[in-house]
C-alpha cells in the first residue's frame, strides 16, 4: 500500500509550518543560551571581583564602553563593552564589578543575570504566539501532514 503524495498546497503548508517550528525553536535555543552565557559571566566575575568606578564613555545600540582603573594603575577600556548597561549616559560616572583574571569582563555594580530573563522570556513568548499563530492559520485548511514530506523507507524482505 502506497502513501498518498501530497499536492503542491498541502506540501506549502506543511513545509511552511516546519519552517515556523524550526525557527522559533531556534530562536528558543538562542534565548536559553543567552541566558546560560549571562549566568556564566556573573559567576566567573563573582569568584574573583574587583570594584572601580568607571567613567561611561560611549553609548549606542549595540554596546556601551566605560573606562576604568585597576589597583595596579593600568586603564581598562573593555571593547565588548559593560554588562546590563541600561539607563546609563555618556559622561556619567558608575560603579563596575570585574573579573580580576579577565578585567574586559565588567558588569554595572547590583546588576546581574536575572534583567536578562524578562527581555528573553518575553521575546520569546512573542515568538511562540506568532508561530503558534502562523500553525493554527496553516491548520484551517486541513491537517498540515508535515511527516509525509519526507518518505518512509520501505524495508523488503
Amino acid at each position: 500500500m502506497e502513501d498518498e503524495q501530497l499536492t503542491r498546497p498541502e506540501r506549502t503548508r506543511a513545509i511552511t509550518g516546519l519552517v515556523a517550528i524550526v525557527v522559533a525553536g531556534v530562536l528558543s535555543l538562542l534565548g536559553v543560551l543567552l541566558i546560560v552565557a549571562a549566568v556564566t559571566e556573573d559567576a566567573a566575575i563573582e569568584r574573583h571581583t574587583g570594584n572601580a568606578n568607571a567613567d561611561v564613555v560611549s553609548v549606542s545600540f549595540n554596546r556601551t564602553l566605560v573606562r576604568f582603573q585597576t589597583p595596579d594603575g593600568a586603564e581598562h577600556l573593555p571593547t565588548v563593552g559593560v554588562l546590563y548597561p541600561e539607563a546609563l549616559e555618556e559622561g556619567q560616572v558608575v560603579r563596575v564589578e570585574y573579573d580580576l583574571r579577565n578585567p574586559d569582563l565588567v558588569r554595572v555594580a547590583g546588576r546581574g543575570a536575572s534583567l536578562t530573563i524578562l527581555p528573553v522570556s518575553t521575546a520569546l513568548i512573542g515568538v511562540w504566539a506568532i508561530a503558534g499563530g502562523a500553525l493554527f492559520w496553516l491548520r484551517r485548511g486541513g491537517p498540515l501532514h508535515i511527516r509525509r514530506l519526507r518518505p518512509r523507507r520501505r524495508v523488503r524482505i
